[in-house]
């Protein structure tokens, strides 16, 4: 009895410490950077990481809003996102319906080259991409991005099939019997009913477009098209680079992400798991 009870204790002891190095490894890189953010570049390399600053100066953070053009960037991202979500759940959402709905030829040929996009590494087609976007004429405007961002993948595909699935065919029968088309049934029953998992998708896809620097950086050149996160390799440069303002603007790059994933979490794993036990 003696060993059984000092088993328990010492399995969550355990369970504790590896939770909280976890946390440690996380939440430490994050304390030193944001302590950075209010130092000079003499009190980075001289003092201890961890130690707190003199005092709380935002000299930095004012240099990267300025010299950096944050807002600009800020406005960049945001306009990347609103078109990038719009035409990804529209896209998303039409897909799902058609695969899920109708029967055609090719079909499990079209549902093996979704899976085979997200297998094959994205380096393989770059050079087909990035011709294609050239010829295009989408080539250092801010449209270039949108084309890639707007492509919709399996984990889309699945969630929104799930939420389908959960759909009777019985309400497009009915709607057809009444003088809807299949657009009219999409538009009018199916895609309102599939707002929760666009609701998901979208906050999902908003975060890896906010956090995304190699697609702006390659397709992007232009100052005047830099989002935040190529904004930080304007402060990682040899012309500019110190690690003052790179903290300070890894933490405002850092800070909307934050924002959008703790306001809008609960409404994440909520729909993927609404999603995901649909019948």
């Amino acid at each position: 009895m003696m060993t059984t009870r000092l088993v328990i204790p010492i399995k969550k002891l355990a369970l504790y410490f590896i939770l909280i190095m976890i946390c440690m490894i996380i939440f430490i890189p994050l304390l030193i950077t944001f302590f950075a953010s209010f130092k000079t570049s003499v009190e980075i390399g001289s003092e201890f990481a961890l130690k707190l600053p003199v005092s709380f100066d935002f000299d930095n953070y004012k240099v990267v809003l300025e010299k950096g053009k944050f807002l600009q960037g800020f406005g960049n991202s945001l306009f990347l996102i609103a078109f990038s979500v719009i035409i990804n759940s529209l896209l998303g959402t039409m897909t799902a319906y058609a695969i899920n709905r109708f029967d055609f030829r090719l079909k499990k040929i079209i549902l093996g080259l979704f899976v085979a996009g997200m297998i094959m590494p994205s380096m393989i087609t770059e050079i087909s991409r990035f011709t294609i976007i050239k010829n295009l004429g989408l080539y250092n405007t801010i449209w270039a991005p949108i084309v890639i961002y707007a492509a919709t993948n399996l984990v889309q595909l699945y969630i929104y099939t799930q939420f389908i699935n959960g759909i009777p065919k019985e309400l497009d029968e009915s709607a057809m019997l009444d003088g809807c088309s299949y657009f009219k049934v999409f538009t009018k029953m199916i895609f309102p009913l599939l707002l929760p998992a666009t609701a998901t998708l979208a906050i999902i896809k908003a975060v890896d477009v906010m956090n995304d620097m190699y697609v702006p950086y390659l397709y992007m050149p232009s100052s005047t098209l830099r989002t935040l996160t190529t904004t930080l390799m304007y402060f990682s440069s040899s012309k500019f680079g110190s690690w003052d303002y790179l903290s300070a603007a890894i933490i405002l790059v850092m800070l909307p992400t934050l924002v959008i994933y703790l306001v809008f979490s609960k409404y994440i794993f909520k729909g993927i798991v609404a999603g995901a036990v649909k019948s």
